[in-house]
């Protein structure tokens, strides 16, 4: 079968950021299939094409993957009106990439919600099967965070995600929160499968070379975030408890932010007006690296903002690389990631905007490495029952392939 596969992030494992896509059209061709998969250009990703691009389009075949990238740079720094620009982009374009390729099913996943809009042509012009998976609800997010205020955008794309639904023969969610968000726009609950994003086992348990940046000494206490540093990322959080421990003369913890994004510099620059010398800034490193960086780590930070919409609706991929890579887990936000940790005993959860109980849970940490370690072998234990990539992947391919009509 051949599978036209939209996802305009998309990256191969010497990108920084999230392999979901890589993984499934992975699983999808070890099951027989063909994919080409239609994205744009990202900075923190790497779709391997390496050719210039012509008419702003260049195509070749990376890991069996035939590879559309429309030259469409995007970045996390970018303004919100330069991202909007680029998403409409991308979106015209694949509509044409819909209309002419030939396939037998059609993906598209989200963010953005207008990834979905070459799958409702294809399913409505073309009679094509179409499947969408749902990364974040959109536009509930953008709203809640404020970053969207205008009723007239916020009615459009309420139109859009119900008719990105209702277009839909199938429906993925990546949490219990995204799935139910599905549903309540009138969509049959038989409809929706949730696959959560998954744990790269081959890559964060495997043996990696252990390193830490310069400024971090091989005895000091490691917390790590890797991630966008961006709006939803609510990283000040992170700030917070470095001046808590600072003031505290705390000087074994460090403090690691790994990644890129809008809020970044910001960040650094609160950081060095602040003195803080237990908080490092690190730029994004490719996977392969980033499992060398965890193998070092004792702890791995798992923070968002303290917005309602996010304790059930976010699958975050770091998440799955801490319990991957065998660490566990600080958490400081209530959901379904909260209750996860507490009843795997893999971390520990504190409440947002705490910034001394968040300090309180590093000392904690610190002072108890053995039941740390423990806390680490509940995390890995867990990524291999529940969030094994191979596992869930081949879920998602029989997803899919079973929207086609027999």
């Amino acid at each position: 079968m051949k599978i036209l596969y939209f996802h305009q992030h998309f990256s191969t494992p010497k990108g920084s950021t999230g392999i979901r896509s890589y993984a499934m059209a992975q699983t999808l061709i070890k099951n027989g299939h063909k994919v080409t998969m239609v994205c744009g250009s990202c900075n923190s990703g790497q779709t391997g094409l390496t050719q210039p691009f012509k008419k702003g389009v260049r195509r070749g075949i990376v890991a069996d993957i035939d590879i559309i990238e429309f030259e469409l740079p995007y970045s996390n720094n970018l303004s919100f009106a330069q991202r909007v620009a680029i998403f409409l982009s991308f979106a015209a374009k694949s509509v044409k990439v819909a209309m002419i390729e030939n396939y037998d099913l059609i993906f598209a996943t989200t963010t953005p919600l207008t990834a979905s809009i070459p799958g409702i042509a294809a399913k409505w012009l073309r009679r094509k099967p179409f499947v969408f998976e749902v990364r974040d609800l959109w536009p509930e997010l953008p709203k809640a965070m404020g970053v969207i205020k205008n009723p007239v955008i916020l009615t459009l794309m309420s139109i859009l995600e119900w008719v990105s639904y209702h277009s839909a023969d199938r429906l993925i969610g990546l949490s219990p929160g995204i799935v139910e968000g599905i549903i309540s726009r009138g969509i049959d609950r038989e409809k929706v499968a949730t696959i959560p994003n998954g744990c790269d086992l081959d890559i964060f348990a495997s043996e990696a070379k252990a390193w830490r940046p310069e400024d971090i000494a091989p005895t000091d206490f490691l917390a790590v975030f890797t991630g966008t540093h961006g709006l939803a990322n609510g990283l000040d959080a992170v700030v917070d408890a470095a001046v808590e421990l600072q003031d505290r003369g705390q000087k074994d913890i460090k403090l690691l932010l790994v990644g890129e994004g809008m809020k970044k510099t910001a960040l650094q620059s609160r950081a060095k007006e602040l003195s803080l010398t237990n908080l490092i800034f690190h730029d994004p490193v490719d996977k392969a690296r980033l499992s060398g960086l965890m193998s070092s780590a004792d702890l791995g930070l798992q923070i968002l903002a303290n917005i309602p919409a996010f304790y059930y609706g976010t699958s975050p991929n770091k998440f799955f690389d801490y319990i991957a890579a065998g660490i566990p887990v600080l958490n400081n936000y209530p959901g379904w990631l909260a209750g996860l940790i507490n009843e795997e005993q893999c971390g520990l959860t504190v409440e947002p905007d705490q910034p001394v109980e968040f300090a309180n849970a590093l000392e904690y940490a610190l002072a108890n490495r053995d039941k740390l370690k423990e806390m680490g072998k509940n995390a890995q234990a867990l990524a291999r029952r529940e969030f094994d990539r191979a596992r869930l992947s081949q879920k998602f391919n029989d997803w899919v392939i079973g929207a086609v009509k027999k």
